[in-house]
């Protein structure tokens, strides 16, 4: 048997089932002798405790003795000792000795650097916790004691697992976790001294130090101490130390900055000053090199983000490729079908940073470039950008600053540098390096390559060859396409240098988008690994964290070789077949408890996917059943990725070369790319075409590969498919069809036909059915080990909670659910978490209740989420409207309501209780004709849902009285 007071007493037997304890005298006699198991404690203190009003006899004592003996039969016995009574179970059955072990263990595997360990042991110890220890105590001053001691320790076990969070590099899923912990206890040093740690780990050195001054301050005020020495070498070493870089920051470099240390501090003084500059020049001259030594002088900005544009085949992908760099998904996990188009989302997330973006190689994309930075400049005046590119950008207020080749000395010292690099020991005449670089234009990228070869030639060799091979014009001032042409013949010397082996893998790995592994090289280049190290060993490609990369140059050049070869189309084949292994391979990893391990792997060949699927539906003869394939094994991972909206115009060009007739044996795979087309609102008024289009034949074909007894392909697409027609002209048809997944033989698809069917059950107004099926779609989940499905599980389980007044264990989930959805770095739906967290809280904890609100409202501009930001916007105004605020109430119902996307069923909950604070704020200033308007409104949102509306008002978290009163209103209005 099982003991907890880690909240309200309860026991349970060893098959979980909860053993029924009785009344309040009972569950307090229990909840006494479990404080110490094993210690006898007197009649007298245990009368007194129970009931601190003397009405407690002995007798009556041993007669609750005596009954709870029968409760727990044989799982525990509670002997008579002297002048009391003891209980007899062995510690670790109780919760409080389980907790206290643990999270000595977790601080002891933290003292001893096993970070890792520690999290698990701590986390573990933390999730006992249901509730305030003894809460079936609170009159018992002993009880009252020992819970301010267990809270103490819940507290420190927290504080332990916040660090090793933080010492495994999780400082950005913990930052919204202390700042509640700080607002609570606001004089606990530790917790502020994490808060600080966290926020200068993701670049916020200025907010950690006004967090040092807030607490010494607090400390001044109310205990008239300064702060701990701890703190204060915490506060100094802040300041003395530079930030930790962003991950958006620019790639780190390899070798030393080469000559143009004037040029940096020119460009960034410009920078102080203009908030668009642009480095215009010559391929090879240095411009990207330049940028990154630039963005890492800082001066006027907080963060940079640095966003290579190379890979990009046309302005399309441009705001996708920015919101990658930034770090933010297109849509969230829950399919945030988007209030917003990729450009909104990108103002959403820029408006109040202070940032240098920096745009690399932007001369093919020079229109679309420039139209997307005026919008981002003029909408976000925070932002300041730096472009390279070989000509202007030409917006208005745009500096340009052109990047020259190198002095004399500084290409000189260059070349004897890279030269030195690669053969020790190497020394030259200087005179001959002279004329080397001089043939070279002085170009950085020129020198480099030509002093990769000083490894097998001899300075003199090197400088004829140079002399013969290359085109070298005698004219001063030469165009910058001649200089081109110059870089060109560098490239074609160095290629014609290399073996023909070394050529046939170099024109073929110029396929990969955005670099390769070695596998993937190997298998799509038909080459050995000696091959790519000498490659590497030739400045021909880079390796870095396990990846090869090919310089954009270089890769160029190559290309052309490869036209020239007649190897593109059996070459770029090999490349997508490749990559439809990788998501094949990955696609089941993704369901399961390996998901952490292998999103992070097919991300990193994202840009080579999209370029396979464009191969495939664009190219000159469609692949059409191979694009089909491909789109249905990448459907899970763009789904949570939330890149959904990269491919939603290639699903519909595909749609559109097949017509309406579905691929034969390709029902399934027709479905998804249905769903890819029409759920992205990048794709406008043609995506929505489509989907009205093709709805019927898809759901034919899905519900022919999915049929109840057999499993289909792909099992994801069940769950989307229910979510996008939850809204539509057949949402019991959509529910029937996931619904009857649940004798499945695939487990993730009978989850989510439990969680479906969850639904279904709330709609008849079955909470307790409800509860029923959301529990065994998180079991099915967590057996999986599926984070994402358990943590939408666990959300539903805690709205039934909270509709039926059970709002500590409705926390309880909601933090738990938090817990998956920040490891995933899911923010839009850590949001949409906090702003139900703070409905929880905000009957009974109104601080808690705008401290969560106001972490959603920072999370969805982050993510640039205008749905679950207009979320937490109406949590705000709902708690000014309580507190009486109502000009402030009405201002944040007003904003959530200009946010909210009508179309998209996630918004329905937000929209109606929107619609009813702007009614209740009309209401209190007497405006009744206005407030039985937006009465009306909430009650014709909720009916176009396909439900009554008193059902959805309650659906929403309406309380009767308040659904009573929003239809009452609207009946009197007709």
């Amino acid at each position: 048997m099982r003991f907890g007071i880690l909240g309200e007493t309860r026991a349970w037997h060893g098959d979980g089932g909860e053993v029924p304890l009785g009344g309040p005298a009972r569950r307090a006699l229990l909840a006494l002798l479990l404080v110490r198991p094993g210690e006898v404690v007197s009649s007298d203190r245990l009368a007194d405790e129970i009931d601190p009003a003397g009405a407690l006899s002995a007798h009556s004592l041993q007669s609750q003795v005596s009954r709870l003996r029968s409760a727990l039969g044989s799982g525990a016995a509670i002997e008579r000792a002297g002048a009391g009574y003891r209980i007899v179970v062995d510690p670790d059955d109780v919760d409080t000795c389980r907790f206290e072990r643990m999270a000595r263990e977790g601080r002891a595997a933290l003292t001893d650097g096993d970070a890792g360990r520690a999290v698990v042991l701590l986390r573990e110890a933390l999730e006992l916790w249901r509730g305030p220890a003894l809460a079936d105590l609170p009159e018992s001053e002993s009880a009252r004691a020992a819970a301010v001691r267990l809270e103490e320790r819940r507290l420190g076990a927290l504080e332990d697992r916040l660090e090793a969070g933080l010492r495994l590099g999780e400082h950005r899923t913990v930052v919204p976790e202390l700042r509640e912990l700080v607002g609570c206890h606001p004089l606990r040093e530790r917790l502020a001294g994490l808060l600080m740690r966290a926020l200068f780990a993701e670049g916020g050195q200025a907010e950690a130090l006004v967090v040092f001054e807030e607490t010494r301050r607090r400390l001044a005020d109310e205990l008239g101490a300064d702060p701990s020495a701890e703190l204060t070498a915490l506060h100094r070493e802040l300041l003395s130390v530079d930030p930790a870089p962003s991950p958006a920051a620019p790639p780190a470099q390899l070798t030393s900055f080469v000559g143009r240390a004037d040029e940096v501090t020119e460009v960034a003084e410009t920078l102080r000053v203009a908030r668009l500059v642009t480095l215009i020049g010559p391929g090879g001259v240095g411009k990207t090199r330049l940028s990154v030594e630039v963005a890492g002088v800082g001066g006027a900005v907080d963060q940079v983000c640095f966003v290579e544009l190379a890979p990009l085949r046309d302005g399309a992908g441009l705001p996708h490729a920015l919101l990658g760099a930034l770090g933010l998904r297109e849509n969230g996990l829950q399919m945030d079908g988007g209030a917003t188009t990729p450009v909104d989302r990108l103002i959403a997330a820029l408006s109040d940073q202070v940032l240098l973006l920096v745009l690399d190689n932007c001369e093919h994309l020079v229109d679309e470039v420039a139209r997307l930075a005026a919008r981002l400049l003029a909408t976000c005046p925070r932002l300041r950008v730096l472009a390279t590119s070989r000509e202007p950008l030409g917006i208005i207020g745009e500096h340009l600053f052109p990047v020259r080749p190198l002095d004399e000395e500084a290409a000189v010292r260059l070349f004897i540098e890279r030269a030195g690099a690669v053969r020790r020991g190497f020394s030259a005449d200087p005179g001959v390096v002279r004329r080397i670089c001089a043939a070279l234009d002085d170009l950085p990228l020129a020198i480099e390559l030509a002093a990769a070869r000083s490894r097998t030639l001899g300075i003199d060799d090197l400088a004829g060859r140079l002399d013969d091979l290359l085109a070298v014009g005698a004219r001063v001032n030469r165009t910058a396409e001649e200089r081109h042409r110059t870089l060109r013949s560098v490239v074609a010397w160095s290629w014609d240098l290399l073996s023909e082996p070394e050529q046939r893998a170099a024109r073929r790995f110029t396929v990969f988008a955005g670099g390769a592994t070695a596998q993937s090289a190997l298998g799509v280049c038909g080459t050995d690994g000696e091959t790519l190290e000498a490659l590497v060993d030739k400045s021909l490609l880079e390796v870095a964290g396990g990846r090869y990369r090919m310089l954009e140059t270089i890769r160029a050049y190559g290309a052309e070789r490869l036209d020239a070869a007649g190897e593109r189309e059996p070459v770029r084949r090999a490349h997508a077949r490749r990559l439809l292994e990788l998501v094949r391979t990955a696609d089941p990893h993704l369901r399961r408890a390996e998901q952490l391990e292998w999103l992070p792997v097919v991300a990193a060949d994202h840009g080579d996917l999209l370029a396979a699927l464009r191969w495939a539906v664009e190219g000159p003869a469609v692949e059409t059943a191979f694009a089909f394939e491909l789109l249905a094994a990448a459907f899970g991972y763009l789904w949570i990725r939330g890149a959904s909206a990269s491919v939603a115009p290639l699903a519909i060009a595909l749609l559109a070369s097949v017509g309406e007739a579905v691929p034969g044996g390709l029902g399934e795979e027709y479905a998804t790319c249905v769903l890819l087309a029409g759920a992205a609102t990048a794709t406008g008024d043609a995506g929505e075409r489509v989907w009205q289009r093709h709805r019927a034949t898809a759901g034919k074909a899905l519900a022919a590969a999915w049929p109840g007894d057999r499993s289909g392909r792909y099992p994801v697409v069940l769950l989307l498919w229910m979510m996008r027609n939850a809204g539509g002209p057949d949402p019991q048809g959509a529910f029937a069809l996931v619904s009857a997944q649940r004798d499945c033989p695939e487990p993730w698809a009978r989850a989510a036909a439990h969680y479906v069917a969850g639904f279904g059950h709330l709609g008849r107004r079955d909470p307790a059915a409800a509860e029923d099926a959301f529990g065994r779609a998180l079991e099915g989940f967590r057996a999986l080990g599926d984070r994402w499905g358990s943590a939408l599980a666990l959300d539903t389980l805690a709205g039934v909670a909270g509709a039926r007044g059970d709002r500590t264990r409705a926390l309880a989930l909601t933090d738990e659910a938090l817990v998956l959805t920040e490891r995933l770095g899911a923010l839009e739906d850590s949001a949409d978490l906090l702003v139900n967290r703070g409905d929880h809280l905000a009957g009974d904890d109104a601080a808690g209740a705008r401290t969560a609100y106001a972490n959603a409202a920072a999370l969805a501009r982050s993510a640039g989420s205008s749905t679950y930001l207009a979320a937490a916007l109406r949590g705000l105004g709902d708690i000014a409207l309580e507190e009486g605020d109502l000009a402030a109430a009405e201002r944040l119902y007003s904003e959530a309501l200009e946010r909210i996307d009508p179309h998209w069923i996630k918004s329905l909950g937000p929209r109606v209780r929107t619609l009813i604070g702007l009614g209740r704020v009309a209401a209190a200033r007497s405006h009744h004709a206005e407030a039985r308007r937006r009465y009306r409104q909430a009650a014709e949102v909720a009916d176009t849902a396909g439900a009554h509306a008193a059902e959805v008002l309650r659906m929403v978290g309406l309380s009767e009285k308040a659904v009573e009163s929003v239809l009452g209103a609207v009946a009197a209005d007709r």
